[in-house]
């Protein structure tokens, strides 16, 4: 297995596994979005390929460093761990772990001192991964959204 920075050669694959993490937009949308990131080249984003003894991309891990606020963090910036896929057949080899290492790395080599992430409420796997390699959870956290246009709509 091999850890690679993504680059414009790998859309093609690295939209599909972005596809399967992230349903709600298809590998085509990903992909638009993924060539517009790399072409804007922003400091502040990276993405890692994994790829298996073949060549082929297995799985994916993307970060930022964010300058805001970040839930339980003391410093700034963070680095921060968006996303993370490993195709099912590469699941379970360390391919994960190897991802979220190159964020760090990624993070430290930026000054960051803190490396964070989060998941869904209902997604356990995610969490013993996470707990697996390192992360302690912090909190947990229910959004509330309103529309206010739909009171505005409903006065007229």
């Amino acid at each position: 297995m091999k850890i690679e920075p993504a680059t414009s050669s790998h859309i093609s694959p690295w939209s599909e596994m972005r596809a399967a993490l992230w349903p709600w937009d298809n590998a085509d949308d990903h992909a638009d979005e993924l060539k517009g990131l790399i072409k804007q080249g922003d400091p502040d984003r990276s993405a890692f390929i994994a790829l298996d003894e073949l060549g082929r991309a297995i799985g994916f891990a993307e970060a930022s460093l964010r300058h805001d606020y970040v839930e339980d963090c003391e410093t700034s910036p963070v680095a921060f761990l968006e996303g993370i896929y490993v195709r099912p057949d590469g699941r379970l080899s360390g391919v994960a772990r190897a991802l979220a290492d190159a964020v760090g790395a990624w993070g430290l080599a930026r000054g960051c001192s803190e490396y964070a992430s989060n998941a869904l409420l209902d997604n356990v796997e995610s969490h013993r991964f996470h707990a697996a390699i390192g992360f302690a959870e912090t909190e947990r956290v229910v959004y509330f959204r309103k529309d206010l246009r739909q009171r505005r709509q409903a006065r007229r």
